[in-house]
């Protein structure tokens, strides 16, 4: 089952194209990695999936429902917004500043959109939080603030409270690209994780091996489009697109 499609998506900021015509799409389980250089659309792919952005014109699917579509006169028009509520549930999204509320503690940043936005009880959204932070290995932590946590603890509160939400897809905008070379393992350790539980996710990354290693699609951008797409064995061992083959031989794989 499709659980994300795009269809001829298009991004412009004033005259410049950034997003130029992509279409992909996500079943169910799977785990696409999207690479590139900066500059190349990542992000704003990203933001635009994800609501945060609105793109020009083109087709945003969530599990069948049309969060965004193009009408005749060529330009995105997005559901209501009630709609839009509703889809967003579908979907998480896991920052790469982290993005947690300073003021809270590190169990009422896991839960506060299970009280605010989902309405659920505080029992069940305390059992619910401390299950997360059990599993992303925090649950000494749940009273500590996020000042006194290490980049990599707060990247797994962040993980977690994306998680909360029990979202089908998981998206990922460069984890592991605000942290010391030493705290990036933990949290690829944790996404590979994810991946085993059969977890969807969209990961924008600029680690090639654990892309190569945690994906079972791997998408390379370049200048707003998508220059080649593939397994990850075709991506990084035998690209055959030029521009890939320059990008990957700066990366020892």
């Amino acid at each position: 089952m499709k659980l994300l499609e795009i269809n001829n998506m298009k991004k412009n900021f004033d005259d410049l194209e950034v997003i130029k015509d992509i279409s992909l799409s996500v079943e169910e389980g799977d785990v696409l990695a999207i690479i590139g250089p900066s500059g190349s659309g990542k992000s704003t792919l990203l933001r635009c999936a994800t609501l945060l952005e609105t793109m020009d014109s083109g087709e945003l699917k969530y599990v069948g429902e049309t969060a965004a579509s193009t009408d005749q006169d060529g330009k995105a028009i997005y559901a209501s917004a009630q709609d839009l509520k509703r889809i967003q549930q579908y979907f998480g999204l896991v920052f790469q500043n982290f993005n947690l509320f300073p003021h809270f503690s590190v169990i009422r940043n896991v839960i506060d959109a299970l009280l605010t936005v989902q309405k659920k009880s505080k029992e069940e959204a305390y059992a619910i939080g401390r299950s997360l932070l059990s599993k992303m290995g925090l649950s000494e932590k749940e009273d500590a603030y996020p000042y006194q946590l290490s980049g990599g603890q707060q990247q797994r509160v962040s993980i977690a409270r994306a998680l909360a939400l029990n979202p089908r897809v998981l998206f990922f905008d460069e984890p592991t690209s605000a942290l010391d070379p030493e705290l990036t393992g933990e949290i690829l350790k944790v996404i590979k994780d994810l991946a085993a539980e059969d977890m969807t996710m969209v990961i924008v990354t600029h680690e090639m091996n654990f892309a190569r290693d945690v994906s079972d699609h791997i998408i390379f951008m370049d200048n707003g489009v998508i220059v080649e797409q593939g397994t990850p064995d075709q991506i990084i061992n035998h690209p055959e697109n030029d521009r890939t083959k320059a990008f990957l031989s700066r990366f020892e794989n």
